[in-house]
């Protein structure tokens, strides 16, 4: 039995679905990732999988470009003739979905977000409409990880109803991510926000948001993870965050391939989204390590926050409104505090340990005959 996985990123594969992979190499498969290559081709490999590289770009609207990327995922998968594959990603999703349909391989997508094409309307939101619900039209299952997102696919005739399934994000693994209370103050307060740096992952409301706090509270502080994303049309420049550096409002950490000892040092975690995210995974890791969460009142963000118990939801693209649940923070006592990282934790337990997503995978292979 060969399963394929694919995605826009290796780094996504390795991290995200590490605890799939185990689980399906243990049961006999053998797992391709089809992706473009990045510094974590050694991970997957590492892993127990073979790796085969995709040339692709994923922001890319080209015509001739994205023709060709559905023919390099046709050939490869005509190459490969998996038992299974199961696509991530907006572009993986829809080629994968094609190619699986014209070659009779079964496939399962996973709407982890509906990202730009959603958010605007116009020609590229039909396009992309049109392809989704071609591809989707003869998928095992489609799985999708809030219910905005289903429902938009629903009310569009995008996929057929008998074959979505809904999912807790990816899930986060509870052991890797371990409960650790929220630390001791110290004279100081650190809000971290983990992500690609993007506009619209609310990048810029939170350096709007710790200048207005750090006025008035100066043992407030701001802090960034995450890698640059020149190739995104919403990517920030190196030069801006040195900006926001210089002018005092936060520190940028960089990248890391390990985010724990950031999340377990931060007090609280900041996502201002208002990209259209699927589950954030970076909320479920803070929450199984006990972490309270700000984030957007948005689909994807607000599902996994219980408001005023395990976080606080804040109105998107609102860089006051973000200050003032900030300040709110910032009033609590070091207990309450901890109290709604129990909380957080709590929730993880009980809806989003990533088992729950990995049973569902292993029991739509079952189901159909492949386990």
């Amino acid at each position: 039995m060969h399963i394929v996985l694919t995605g826009n990123t290796t780094f996504k594969l390795a991290n995200f679905r590490a605890g799939l992979v185990q689980r399906l190499i243990a049961a006999g498969y053998r797992v391709t990732v089809l992706a473009p290559p990045d510094d974590y081709v050694g991970a997957v490999r590492d892993m127990g999988c073979d790796f085969v590289p995709l040339s692709m770009d994923r922001n890319g609207t080209s015509p001739i470009a994205e023709l060709a990327l559905l023919i390099s995922i046709f050939r490869t998968l005509r190459r490969l003739r998996p038992t299974f594959v199961f696509g991530y990603t907006i572009k993986n999703n829809i080629y994968a979905g094609l190619a699986c349909r014209l070659l009779g391989i079964p496939f399962a997508a996973n709407v982890t977000g509906l990202g730009p094409a959603f958010n605007d309307g116009g020609l590229l939101n039909g396009v992309v409409r049109i392809l989704y619900r071609a591809a989707f039209r003869r998928a095992e299952a489609v799985f999708f990880q809030n219910e905005s997102d289903r429902d938009i696919f629903l009310a569009g005739h995008l996929v057929p109803s008998d074959r979505v399934r809904l999912l807790p994000g990816s899930g986060v693994n509870l052991t890797r991510f371990a409960f650790q209370p929220v630390p001791p103050h110290n004279g100081s307060i650190r809000f971290l926000l983990v992500a690609r740096m993007l506009w619209d992952k609310g990048v810029g409301i939170f350096a709007d948001a710790a200048e207005q706090v750090r006025r008035t509270h100066p043992e407030a502080l701001f802090q960034l993870l995450g890698p640059l994303d020149p190739d995104s049309k919403t990517g920030i420049g190196q030069h801006q965050i040195d900006q926001w550096v210089e002018e005092g409002r936060l520190v940028y950490l960089g990248s890391a391939a390990d985010v724990r000892p950031a999340i377990e040092q931060a007090h609280c975690i900041v996502l201002p989204s208002y990209y259209r995210e699927g589950t954030p995974r970076t909320l479920l890791e803070a929450g199984a390590t006990g972490r309270p969460a700000i984030t957007s009142d948005m689909p994807g963000c607000r599902d996994p926050i219980a408001a005023g118990v395990s976080g606080i939801l804040v109105r998107p693209r609102d860089s006051e409104d973000l200050a003032r649940a900030c300040v709110e923070f910032l009033g609590m006592s070091h207990t309450a505090q901890v109290e709604m990282g129990r909380a957080a934790r709590e929730r993880m337990e009980r809806d989003y340990d990533e088992r729950i997503v990995i049973d569902a995978y292993m029991s739509l292979l079952d189901g159909h005959g492949f386990a």
